[in-house]
C-alpha cells in the first residue's frame, strides 16, 4: 500500500501540491475561528442546592432543611460525594458527580429529587435554588475607578448609571459588579422620645410614608375608539415633600417633619476599596459561558476608555487584573517555545543533511502538519490554549521524525545511483511500514490517556487529541509530500559529496565537520556493536544495574498533583476577630498595606475591606478583607513570588488581631483543592473541635506547612434575647411582634424609593439615637395596640454568648477540616508526615481522619494514569503484533521501554522536579516515542535477514545504516522540546515536567537502545533457533512468531 501512495505522490505532483495548499488554506480559516483561552474548557461536575431559612440556628437548619434534602439527594446515581454546610439561616449542599456525566441531566435529576421533598420543608424555608458550577463566574477583569473632584457618591452613581449599563450591553459580558462606593440615600431619623410620647412605632410611620407614595394600575376605560389604562400616581417631587407626610393620631394630625429630621445624604458604607492607598470604586466583570475571554476583556477596556474620553478625562481608571493579558502572555510564551523548538529541529536537519534544499524538504512537514492540525481542533471543538499549543510544542520533534526517516532512506537510495523517482518510490516503500508502525504506536499511547478521568483528564485530553492529529498529519506528509518533493528536487548536485577544497564560511565548515563526524560514526558504531554481541551478559548486567539504580532514586523524588507555577499576583485574605466593626478591620488592613508598600517589587495593591476574600464572591462581612498585590514583571523582579510571599508571611506575623493567609493567584489555584486537607468525621461538634485543634497543631509543626486553618472556629458574638411569653401576653404583645419591632429598631426600614431625575434613591427610616450597647437594647421601648410603652427589659431577659458555628457534613456525616498550603516541599512528603503523626491520635469510637484536597486528587489521578500506562504498553505491543503479524519482533522492540524509565527518573532527580500528573503523562508519552528507534532498527534488520544475511552481520549492518536516522530523529525531538523543558512562566511550568521526562528518557533510551536492542535480539534469536530445532527440526515449519516484517 505504501508503494502505491508513494507512486501516486511522485507521479501526480500537481494533485499533491493543490491538496496541500487547500489543507493549508482550510487550516488558516479554521484557526481564525478558534477561540483563545488560557486553559481548556473544564466543566466541573458540581451542582449546588441553596436554601434560606431566615432566623433559624445552624442546628435547626441542619435538622429541618439539610438532612431532609440530603436524604432525597443520596439516591442520585454517579455521585462522588455530597457536602453540606448548615449556617444561621442558610443551607448549602454541594453534590459532586463522577467526571464525564451529563450535567444538564444531573441538574434535572436534582430538581426532581428536591421537588419530592420541598413540601416537607418548614414554612419559613424558601424554595431551594439549584446552580451548576460555572468557571465563567470568576471575574475576567477588575477595574479601579477614581476621578478628579469626584466624590465616592458621584463615582458610585457614574458606575451604576453609565458604566454598568454600557458594559452589560457587551455580548460577551454576563454580569457587572460594583464595590466600594457610596450610595445616595434619604435618611428619615425619628426622635425616640417624640415617638414614645405619641405612641407610634416604626411600622406605623412606614405605613403612613408608603400610603403617600405609589404608582398603581387601577383599571382601564374607553375614550373615543381607543382603550386607555388608568394609573393612579402619588409621588414626591422634592425631598422637602417627604417632611409633609401627614401622620394621623386619633383625631389630630401631625407631620413627619415634626417627629423626624430628613436628610439627603449617603448610606453607611459596608465595603471599602482602595488602590495603592487611594479610595476608589471597584468594577468586576464576568463573561458569558463559552465566550472568548480575550475578546470580552478587549471590548470592556475599549468601552471604559470611550467613557473616560466622553467625560473629558475626569474619570481615571486602572486595570487591576485582566485575564486576557495573562492568557495572551501564556499563549505568546508557548508559541515562542514552539517556534524555538522548530528552529532547533531545523538546526539538527542542517547539521545532518548539510544542504538547505534537503533541509527544506524535511522541514516542510512541520508547518504543513501544524496548520492542518488546526482544522481537526476546530471540528473537535477545542480552543487555542496553553495546553493545546503545548501539545503542538511537545509534538514538534516527533512531527518531523517520519519525514526524516523517509527522506534519509530516499537520500540513501539516490546516493546508490537510482533516479530521483525510483529512489523516492523505493525509499518510501522500504520504510513505510516502520513509519506507519511508529505512528500507530503513538496513537496506542495517547488513546489510553484519553480515558483518564478527573481534572487531569479534562486538562490533558485536548493535549493528547491535538498531538494525535498532528502526528497523523505528519505521517500523511511523510509518505506523500516528502517523496513528491524528493522526486523533483533531490538532484545530483544535492547528492554529490561536498568538495573539501572549496572555500566555505565558518557556518558551512562547522556543518561539514559535524556531518563528517556523523558519517564516520557509523564505522565506529560497528565496532561497539561487535564488542556488545561478544559480551552480551555484560551489556545486560550494565543495563540492569542502571535500572535498579534509577528505581532506588525514586525515593528522592517528590510527588505532587500539579507543579507549582509562577505568577505575578499575590492574594491575601484577612479575617479579624469575629464581631469587629468595619473600621476596626480597616485599621488592621492599613497596617498590612504599609508592609506591602515596603516590598521593592510591589507594583499595585488593591484592597477590598468588607469582602469575603473570594474572587467569586463580593458578599459583605465586616471582619473580612482581601488584598490583591501585583508584582513587577519577571524581568524586573529580583526574587521569585514564593520568596516574596515567604517574606510577607514573616512580616505580617506581627500584625495582631487577624488571621492572614497569603497565596499565589494561578490558573490552577483552588481547582485541585488545598495542598493540605485533613478531614475529621464524627457526630459531636465539641469532640470534632477538640480533635481538629490537635490536628491543626500537628500541621502547624510540620516543615513547609503554611496558612493552616481550622473549619471549626468560634461563632459570632451575640446577644440572646429571651422573650417571656406570659409577660408579653399581659401587655397584649406577641413574641413575633416584639422580635419584629426589635429588628426594625436595630436595622431600620426601607420605606420607599424616591426618584430624582431618573435616579432611584432609597428612603431609609430609622431612629436618630442608635442602639449601640446592651443597655440601649434593654431600654428599647415597645408600643402595644393601646399605645402603652413597655421597656424590652420588662418582658425579656438577655444573655451574652457566641452564635453556633457552621455545621459541615460529608455524605451525611459531620466533618471538620484542617487545611493549609505548602512551601518549599512536595505534597506527598508533607502529607505523609502529617498522616504519620495524626495516626497517633487516640480517636473516640465513631470518629475517623482522612486526607482530601490536592493529595486525594493526586492519588486518584496517579491511579488512573498508572492504569493508562499499563494499557498503553499493552496497546503498543498489540498494535505492533497486528502490524507485523509477529510476536517475536514486537517483543524485542518493547525492551526500549525500561531504558526510557531510567532516563525519565534520572531527569526528574537531576532537575529537582517532582513526579506530578504532568511528568506522569510524559512517561506515558515516552512509551510511544522510544519504540520508534527500535522499530526503524529491527525493521531493516529483518529485511537484511530475509535477503539471506547472517544474524550478526545483519545486526551490525542494520545498526550502521539506521544509526543516522535514529540520531537525527532523537536529536530533533530532544532539541525541539528543550525550550518547553526549560520554559519559564505560569503555564510553561505546568508543561515543563512533561518535556523534561521526554527529553531525559529519550536521550538515555537512544543510547541504550543502540546497544541493548541488538543484544536482546541476538539472545532471543538464538533461543528461538534452539527451540525450533528441538521441537520441529526445521524452523521454517514454525509459523507462529516467525513471520517477517513486510516492507
Amino acid at each position: 500500500m505504501m508503494d502505491k501512495i508513494a507512486k501516486f505522490a511522485v507521479n501526480r505532483p500537481a494533485s499533491i501540491t493543490i491538496l496541500a495548499l487547500a489543507i493549508v488554506l482550510l487550516g488558516f480559516i479554521n484557526l481564525s475561528k478558534l477561540s483563545i483561552d488560557e486553559m481548556p474548557e473544564m466543566e466541573m461536575p458540581m451542582i449546588t442546592v441553596m436554601t434560606t431559612y431566615t432566623g433559624a440556628s445552624p442546628e435547626s437548619v441542619e435538622e429541618e432543611v439539610t438532612k431532609p434534602l440530603e436524604s432525597a439527594l443520596v439516591s442520585l446515581s454517579d455521585v462522588e460525594d455530597i457536602q453540606s454546610t448548615s449556617s444561621s439561616g442558610s443551607s448549602t449542599i454541594m453534590i459532586t458527580f463522577n467526571y464525564g456525566i451529563d450535567m444538564d441531566q444531573a441538574a434535572l435529576d436534582i430538581r426532581d429529587k428536591v421537588g419530592t421533598i420541598e413540601s416537607r420543608l418548614p414554612d419559613g424555608a424558601a424554595s431551594p435554588t439549584i446552580m451548576k458550577f460555572d468557571s465563567s463566574s470568576m471575574p475576567i477583569i477588575q477595574i479601579s475607578l477614581s476621578g478628579e473632584n469626584m466624590s465616592l457618591a458621584k463615582l458610585q452613581g457614574l458606575a451604576e448609571d453609565t458604566i454598568e449599563p454600557r458594559l452589560s450591553r457587551i455580548s460577551q459580558v454576563s454580569s457587572v459588579s460594583i464595590t466600594g462606593g457610596q450610595e445616595r440615600e434619604i435618611q428619615v431619623e425619628l426622635d425616640a422620645n417624640k415617638m414614645e410620647s405619641y405612641g407610634l412605632t416604626l411600622e406605623d410611620i412606614n405605613g403612613f410614608m408608603q400610603a403617600g407614595n405609589f404608582d398603581m394600575s387601577t383599571g382601564s376605560l374607553r375614550y373615543g375608539n381607543r382603550k386607555y389604562y388608568v394609573r393612579t400616581i402619588q409621588e414626591y417631587n422634592r425631598v422637602a415633600d417627604i417632611g409633609n407626610i401627614p401622620i394621623t393620631i386619633g383625631e389630630s394630625t401631625i407631620y413627619l417633619r415634626d417627629i423626624a429630621t430628613i436628610e439627603d445624604t449617603t448610606a453607611d458604607r459596608t465595603m471599602y476599596t482602595r488602590l495603592n492607598g487611594e479610595t476608589s470604586v471597584g468594577i468586576s466583570c464576568q463573561k458569558e459561558s463559552g465566550s472568548n475571554t480575550v475578546d470580552a476583556c478587549t471590548a470592556i477596556k475599549n468601552e471604559i476608555e470611550e467613557i473616560s474620553q466622553e467625560l473629558g478625562g475626569e474619570l481615571h481608571y486602572e486595570i487591576i487584573s485582566d485575564q486576557s493579558e495573562s492568557i495572551q502572555e501564556s499563549i505568546d510564551s508557548t508559541k515562542r517555545m514552539l517556534y524555538e523548538g522548530a528552529v532547533l529541529a531545523a538546526v539538527v536537519l542542517v547539521m545532518f543533511l548539510r544542504r538547505w534544499r534537503s533541509t527544506m524538504i524535511v522541514f516542510i512537514s512541520i508547518p504543513l502538519s501544524l496548520i492542518a492540525t488546526f482544522t481537526g481542533m476546530y471540528f473537535l471543538g477545542y480552543t487555542v490554549n496553553t495546553i493545546t499549543l503545548g501539545g503542538l510544542a511537545m509534538g514538534i520533534g516527533r512531527i518531523i521524525d517520519d519525514s526524516i526517516v523517509v527522506y534519509e532512506n530516499i537520500h540513501r537510495h539516490r546516493a546508490l545511483g537510482l533516479s530521483m523517482k525510483e529512489a523516492a518510490i523505493l525509499g518510501a516503500k522500504e520504510v513505510g511500514g516502520a513509519v506507519l508502525a511508529s505512528t500507530l504506536t503513538l496513537f496506542a499511547v495517547f488513546i489510553p490517556m484519553m480515558t483518564v478521568e478527573g481534572m487531569a483528564g479534562m486538562m490533558f485530553k485536548p493535549l493528547a487529541a491535538t498531538i494525535c492529529i498532528a502526528i497523523a498529519c505528519s505521517f500523511v506528509v511523510a509518505i506523500s509530500v516528502v517523496p513528491m518533493l524528493s522526486s523533483r528536487f533531490l538532484s545530483n548536485k544535492v547528492i554529490k559529496a561536498v568538495d573539501p577544497t572549496k572555500r566555505k564560511n565558518i557556518f558551512a565548515r562547522i556543518v561539514n565537520a559535524f556531518g563528517n563526524s556523523i558519517d564516520n560514526l557509523g564505522e565506529k558504531y560497528k565496532v561497539v556493536l561487535a564488542w556488545s554481541l561478544e559480551h552480551r551478559r555484560r551489556v545486560l548486567i550494565t543495563v540492569g544495574v542502571l535500572m535498579v539504580a534509577s528505581l532506588l532514586t525514586v525515593t528522592s523524588i517528590g510527588m505532587e498533583f500539579f507543579p507549582s507555577s509562577e505568577s505575578n499576583e499575590i492574594s491575601i485574605s484577612i479575617e479579624t476577630d469575629r464581631g469587629s466593626s468595619l473600621d476596626d478591620t480597616d485599621a488592621i488592613i492599613a497596617q498590612i498595606e504599609d508592609i506591602l508598600f515596603q516590598v521593592p517589587e510591589m507594583k499595585d495593591v488593591y484592597t477590598t475591606v468588607g469582602s469575603s476574600g473570594s474572587r467569586m464572591s463580593r458578599s459583605s462581612s465586616n471582619n473580612k478583607a482581601s488584598i490583591t498585590a501585583t508584582l513587577a514583571d519577571e524581568t524586573e523582579k529580583g526574587r521569585s513570588t514564593d520568596q516574596i510571599m515567604e517574606e510577607l508571611r514573616r512580616s505580617v506575623a506581627s500584625v495582631a488581631g487577624a488571621k492572614i493567609e497569603i497565596t499565589k493567584n494561578t490558573t490552577m489555584g483552588g481547582m485541585a483543592g488545598d495542598d493540605i486537607s485533613v478531614e475529621i468525621e464524627g457526630d459531636d461538634l465539641d469532640t470534632l473541635k477538640e480533635i481538629s485543634i490537635k490536628v491543626a497543631d500537628i500541621v502547624k509543626g510540620v516543615s513547609g506547612a503554611r496558612n493552616v486553618s481550622n473549619s471549626l472556629t468560634d461563632g459570632e458574638p451575640e446577644v440572646k434575647v429571651f422573650i417571656d411569653g406570659d409577660k408579653a401576653s399581659m401587655y397584649g404583645l406577641t413574641p413575633v411582634a416584639i422580635a419584629s419591632e426589635v429588628e426594625n429598631v436595630m436595622n431600620g426600614l426601607e420605606a420607599f424609593t424616591y426618584s430624582d431625575n431618573g435616579e432611584d434613591i432609597t428612603v431609609a427610616l430609622g431612629y436618630k439615637e442608635a442602639v449601640e450597647d446592651l443597655e440601649d437594647l434593654k431600654k428599647l421601648t415597645i408600643t402595644n395596640a393601646k399605645g402603652d410603652n413597655i421597656k424590652l427589659s420588662d418582658i425579656a431577659s438577655f444573655e451574652l454568648g457566641r452564635a453556633p458555628v457552621e455545621i459541615n457534613r460529608v455524605d451525611q456525616v459531620r466533618q471538620a477540616t484542617v487545611t493549609g498550603d505548602i512551601y518549599g516541599r512536595d505534597n506527598n512528603s508533607v502529607n505523609q508526615e502529617i498522616r504519620t503523626q495524626t495516626a497517633e491520635i487516640d480517636l473516640p469510637e465513631g470518629y475517623s481522619i482522612s486526607f482530601g484536597g490536592a493529595n486525594r486528587q493526586m492519588q486518584e489521578s496517579f491511579s488512573g494514569l498508572l492504569m493508562a500506562l499499563v494499557l498503553a504498553i499493552i496497546m503498543v505491543y498489540v498494535v505492533m503484533v497486528v502490524q507485523y503479524e509477529s510476536f517475536f519482533d514486537p517483543f524485542i522492540i518493547m525492551f526500549t521501554m525500561p531504558t526510557a524509565i531510567i532516563g525519565a527518573i534520572l531527569s526528574l532527580a537531576i532537575t529537582g522536579k517532582s513526579l506530578s500528573v504532568s511528568s506522569f503523562l510524559g512517561i506515558i508519552m515516552l512509551m510511544g516515542i522510544v519504540v520508534a528507534n527500535a522499530i526503524v532498527l529491527i525493521d531493516y534488520l529483518k529485511q537484511l535477514r530475509d535477503r539471506g544475511m547472517g544474524k550478526n552481520e545483519a545486526i551490525i549492518e542494520a545498526g550502521r545504516v539506521r544509526l543516522r536516522p535514529i540520531l537525527m530523529t532523537s536529536l530533533s525531538t530532544v532539541l525541539a522540546m528543550l525550550p518547553l523543558a526549560a520554559g519559564l512562566g505560569e503555564e510553561a511550568s505546568t508543561m515543563a515536567p512533561m518535556a523534561t521526562v521526554v527529553v531525559g528518557g529519550l536521550l538515555v533510551s537512544t543510547v541504550l537502545t543502540l546497544v541493548l536492542v541488538p543484544v536482546v535480539y541476538s539472545i532471543f534469536d538464538d533461543w528461538r533457533s534452539k527451540v525450533m530445532r528441538k521441537f520441529s527440526g526445521n524452523k521454517d515449519e514454525l509459523v507462529l512468531g516467525n513471520n517477517s516484517i513486510n516492507s
